[in-house]
């Protein structure tokens, strides 16, 4: 009896459809969307936000009357309804969202779409909140639709700056291995064991390195607990010594030591050559 591997997803199967020259659907990869916050008058700043990166949808007065509240069939049939509009017009290249602010009837209802029909479908969890609240809300109830394989685009609608919902959006993408795109940091949560300042390193290398677009990982672990370990495993590898010098692993193998002084800075400048050499090798 074949076994599926635990870490594998297997994505729903749908047709594909295009957004401007943005394949989605099929065997596209999954996009993240956002939205401007702008008065739209403001066609400059407009024009900003959008290259420094749908509101929700309200049911029919007939449907609330027959179901009695919003619920995810309610939701699948206002969805299926306004699909048949655009097919009896011929056209096709549309995708479907079935957003709300509650978690359960979000998932359930993208969990019934997704059997109606083989339309791309765009996740999102409406109105979920600020930054933090907001981002977890989502992770919640996004991520157990792309753990099931549903979903072609996603949308984190936070209380924050667009930008904000683009980058929680490609997280969630990386941590369950639907994209990889930019630095992957692995590390620790620090403790009494730590031999430099993890939490203020990590702040300051995940600004440094924000504008890496190239896949890679690296950890970055308090001490020699876990360090090594981890290091094994990551392109670029810092694990915390005694006497404030670290030690630095290369593709997973010991490199050099390095002293507390010049951390970030000697970690960017790794990052970015390795970054290159591996787009170098594309």
């Amino acid at each position: 009896m074949s076994v599926r591997p635990y870490r594998d997803i297997h994505r729903r199967a749908c047709r594909q459809i295009h957004v401007g020259k943005v394949p989605v659907g099929g065997d596209a990869p999954i996009t993240v969307q956002s939205m401007t916050n702008t008065v739209t008058s403001d066609v400059a700043g407009t024009v900003a936000q959008v290259r420094a990166l749908q509101s929700a949808g309200s049911l029919e007065r007939d449907l609330l009357e027959r179901y009695g509240e919003p619920c995810p069939e309610a939701m699948v049939e206002s969805a299926i309804n306004h699909a048949k509009i655009l097919e009896d017009n011929d056209f096709f290249e549309f995708k479907i969202s079935c957003k709300a602010s509650d978690v359960f009837l979000a998932v359930a209802a993208y969990q019934q779409l997704a059997e109606a029909c083989d339309y791309p479908l765009h996740l999102g969890i409406t109105e979920a909140g600020g930054l933090r609240s907001g981002t977890v809300k989502s992770s919640i109830g996004l991520g157990m639709l792309l753990w099931s394989g549903i979903g072609d685009t996603i949308r984190v609608s936070l209380s924050a700056d667009p930008v904000e919902e683009v980058k929680a959006g490609f997280e969630m993408l990386k941590s369950l291995n639907l994209r990889r795109r930019g630095v992957t940091v692995i590390s620790c949560p620090s403790c009494a064991r730590q031999q430099f300042e993890v939490i203020k390193t990590v702040e300051r290398l995940e600004e440094r390195l924000a504008h890496i677009t190239t896949p890679l990982t690296v950890s970055v672990i308090g001490c020699v607990v876990n360090g090594p370990g981890e290091a094994r495993e990551t392109d670029i590898g810092f694990t915390g010594g005694g006497n404030g010098t670290h030690q630095v692993y290369i593709s997973g193998l010991t490199d050099h030591r390095l002293k507390n002084a010049d951390i970030v800075d000697h970690l960017v400048e790794l990052i970015e050559k390795k970054a290159a050499e591996l787009e170098a090798a594309r």
